[in-house]
């Protein structure tokens, strides 16, 4: 019915969440303003940032309400991955594990939001 290409997230400061993910992404934002910042992530996928307080109706959620999945092809690379990203002292809410579906890491953005690095299947 629809393709699903769009991830929205509620942010307190885009400025600062477009900065984190630029550095993140290494990539400069689509566009950008100040209640609204939007990143290409690849496959036609983009990723909004919207000002918290400026989402009409009203948004509800606190921060930290929402899991990005990026996978990557093997267990050794969610560890390069989650070695690259805690050298650039992103916050690490889960160190590689093995879990049902493979090996898999979760850091946070600025606001809470999960950035899970998963490789399906054991290696």
């Amino acid at each position: 019915m629809f393709d699903q290409t769009f991830i929205l997230l509620y942010v307190d400061s885009p400025a600062a969440s477009a900065d984190f993910y630029a550095r993140l992404l290494g990539r400069d934002a689509l566009e950008a303003s100040p209640t609204f910042a939007m990143f290409a992530l690849g496959g036609g996928v983009k990723l909004g940032l919207w000002a918290r307080h400026t989402v009409a109706p009203a948004a509800v959620a606190a921060g930290g309400g929402a899991e990005i999945g990026f996978p990557v092809p093997d267990a050794g690379t969610v560890r390069t991955v989650h070695a690259d990203w805690a050298a650039r002292g992103l916050t690490i809410a889960q160190a590689p594990t093995e879990m049902d579906f493979g090996t898999t890491f979760v850091a946070l953005d600025p606001d809470g939001h999960r950035l899970r690095v998963f490789a399906p299947g054991a290696e």
